[in-house]
């Protein structure tokens, strides 16, 4: 195994029992056309957002993969992990952050608006050989936002007032407290 692989096995369930600082992190953006990889290439659909809408976090955040909850416009609140980097297998020539929210959605979501709750952080990002076990780590990262954010002082943010409120400020990273 190269010394960019994340070792097996892995923890099924990461951060602390009860949400530390910098977390949550709140941001909102709009759901843009990205290179089209995560559906068409991995099967695992992924909403980028504006460049502007996570300036600030892409500025602020190490690369790698991170998890919370997130929504689309006024829908329901799901569970989510968030790609933030380079994503070094397709040798990206720009940062970029991508939500894949854990629901099977109908159709696209392009144009709406995206509200997030960063949570906490799972692992770097890596470099891979081959797709398949790029594939295989986002899938375990999917167990792992799962199992982390079922425990009830995560839980309790996926009804955090954040995502009852309207859309009433432009798309922008921010803290809230």
């Amino acid at each position: 195994m190269s010394n960019n692989q994340v070792p097996n096995p892995r923890p099924e369930i990461v951060g602390p029992q009860e949400v530390q600082p910098p977390y949550p992190i709140f941001f909102q953006g709009e759901v843009v056309h990205g290179f089209g990889r995560g559906s068409r290439e991995m099967g695992i659909p992924t909403a980028n957002i504006l460049e502007s809408a996570v300036q600030e976090l892409l500025k602020e955040r190490e690369s790698g993969v991170y998890y919370g909850f997130a929504q689309v416009a006024d829908g329901e609140v799901y569970p989510m992990v968030m790609s933030v980097g380079w994503n070094p297998y397709y040798n990206n020539e720009k940062r970029t952050a991508e939500i894949h929210i854990m629901h099977s959605f109908p159709q696209d979501f392009y144009g709406q608006q995206v509200r997030a709750a960063v949570m906490g952080y799972i692992r770097p990002e890596l470099d891979y050989e081959g797709i398949d076990k790029l594939i295989a780590d986002i899938h375990f990262d999917i167990k792992v936002a799962h199992n982390s954010l079922s425990r009830p002082d995560y839980e309790r943010y996926k009804h955090s007032s954040f995502f009852q409120s309207p859309s009433k400020s432009p798309a922008r990273a921010e803290e809230q407290k």
